[in-house]
Formats: structure tokens, sequence, C-alpha cells
């Protein structure tokens, strides 16, 4: 089974987001020396607590300093580029860093209506999502009626971030799928992994492959993980209270504030959903997961604002899944 990173490049309280760029092009090349498989970073836009809206751009920064390592993009959001675009972008990442390219694609439209707007998509046009994947895929496999350059002849794999119908869409189009967030956690999750490889239409011989993505944070002792958990824990609470996701603050400062009583459920309700205590800890709840849920891949999302802390936590969990 792989073993992979996705990294936001999360910001810090004080610090500059280019501080946040450079911590994910460090993280990536961490991760190749212990020896994860593929490293992903993703789109959002206008967010405070994310440096990164560029998947494409960064993953070339993060090529340049690495020599094997799979780069992925979890994900581009294809509802807000035209595909032609992002088979571009793709395939020179493609021609650069050859047989090391991925490309994962979701359909959200922004964080915030004003976000939204600005992206120039304030308005209903209709759920194109299954069509401009189609269409993305002709430009990649070089059968559409436009030649998308450079025409490499390297394969860029395309992979769904997948809830409900997006696990439907991949199905029909015979695509890998990656699941997190909600799903993950629902009762509905078996339920919908079996209808999607039940499903599956295999397109040039493809199969259907599933992704796990959650938090993993692993530390010498469950008390010690959970509380690198706790910045990321905070900031998701924090972003339903005040409708906007903040930088990572740290654990003392987080501790030194007094928290209403619904803020302290939807922290504890966060950290209780990561996977985040000792080896021994994480390797059982990980082992249970990949059970249920016959995961191809697991795709650790964990961040905290401890850097070195994180880099241990990447090293350990390596370690752990060897």
């Amino acid at each position: 089974m792989r073993l992979s990173l996705l990294d936001r490049s999360r910001t810090r309280v004080g610090t500059p987001d280019a501080e946040a760029l450079d911590a994910t092009v460090a993280r990536a090349v961490h991760a190749e020396q212990v020896g994860y498989d593929r490293f992903w970073v993703a789109e959002h836009h206008a967010v405070p607590g994310i440096a990164s809206g560029t998947p494409a751009v960064l993953l070339a920064a993060i090529g340049a300093r690495t020599d094997r390592i799979r780069l992925g993009s979890g994900g581009v959001m294809l509802p807000l580029h035209q595909p032609l675009v992002v088979a571009e972008q793709f395939l020179v990442l493609a021609a650069l860093h050859p047989g090391r390219v991925d490309l994962g694609l979701g359909r959200s439209l922004g964080f915030t209506p004003p976000v939204r707007r600005a992206l120039r998509r304030d308005h209903e046009d209709g759920d194109t999502f299954e069509g401009d994947l189609v269409e993305l895929r002709g430009y990649l496999e070089g059968t559409a009626e436009v030649t998308a350059r450079p025409a490499t002849g390297t394969s860029v794999p395309m992979h769904v971030l997948a809830t409900g119908r997006g696990l439907e869409v991949a199905a029909r189009l015979g695509l890998p799928v990656v699941v997190g967030g909600p799903l993950l956690g629902s009762a509905e999750l078996a339920g919908a992994l079996a209808a999607y490889r039940r499903g599956f239409r295999p397109h040039r011989g493809s199969e259907p492959r599933v992704t796990v993505s959650l938090d993993v944070l692993v530390a010498d002792d469950d008390a010690t993980a959970r509380e690198l958990a706790l910045p990321e824990a905070w900031a998701m609470a924090r972003s339903r209270q005040t409708g906007e996701f903040p930088p990572l603050e740290p654990t003392d400062a987080i501790r030194a504030i007094s928290w209403p009583a619904q803020v302290q459920r939807r922290v504890e309700a966060s950290l209780d959903r990561a996977v985040a205590g000792s080896a021994p800890t994480v390797r059982r709840r990980l082992e249970a997961l990949v059970d249920a849920t016959g995961a191809d891949e697991l795709l650790v999302s964990g961040s905290t604002y401890d850097r070195e802390a994180l880099l241990a936590s990447d090293r350990m969990l390596r370690e752990l899944l060897s």
C-alpha cells in the first residue's frame, strides 16, 4: 500500500506566507528522504491560513528539489479552470519530471461568497464536472480535437477527489478516487465504496482504486500527539465561528484562551476524529481503517504549528508503515 503526504502550505501566526511555501518544499524533500511514495499539494484561494492557490506552480518548485517522489495535486479545482489550461500545466510538469506527475481533481468553487465572486463562480452554470473530466482526459491522452502541448508521450494519471456523487462520476469514467473529510467518518462510506467498485467501468484497462485521506500525527505518546493536533483542530473550530480559516497558532497560546462551550465541543470532536497518538495507537487505527475501506493508498494530511514536530511525525509514520 502506498503512503503519501498532502501538505496545504499552512501559514503560522506572525510569520510571512512565503515561509509556508518554503516549508512545503522542505517537507517534500524530507518525505522523499524517508521514503514516502507521493507528495500532494492543494488549491485554496484567498484563505488566510493557506499560502498556496496554484498547485502546478508549487509542484514545479518541489520537482526541482526532489528526484524520485511522485508529485500530485490534491487537488486542482476543475470548475475554476479551463480543461485545456489544466492539461497544458500538467503536461509541462510531466515533461520536466517524467513519470512522476499525478493530477488530482476536485469540484470546490471557493470557501466564501466573496472568493467565489472573485473567481467568477458566484452564479449557477450547471454541473459540468463530469464533462470537464472527459474533456481534460482527451487532452492528456492526445485524443481531443485540439492537441495540448507539450506532447510528451508520458501519461498523467487522473484522480477524483470524491464525495458521494463524485464516486459515481469516477466509477463511470474508470478513474481512481480520493476520499476523506465528512464521507470518511460517515456510516455510508462502506456502501459508497462498494457501489464505486461495483459500478466501475474500466478505461484503457484501469481498475478501481481508493486513496483515503485523513489527518495523522505520531508522537512518543498519545497525549503529546493530541497536543500536536490541537492547532489544526482550533483553526477548524474558529473557522466555523468566524467564517475565516486562520493561520496556525502555538499550543500554549491556544490553551491560554478561554474557550466558548461550542468551540470546546468542536475542538474535542475534531481531535477525536484525527488519528493522533503513539506508534502503536496509530497503527491500530490505520489498520482498522484499511480493513474497513480496502484502501490502496493512505494520504496523510496532518499539520501542526511546530514544524520540527511535524517532520518527526512524518518520519515516525513512514517507519511505522514500512
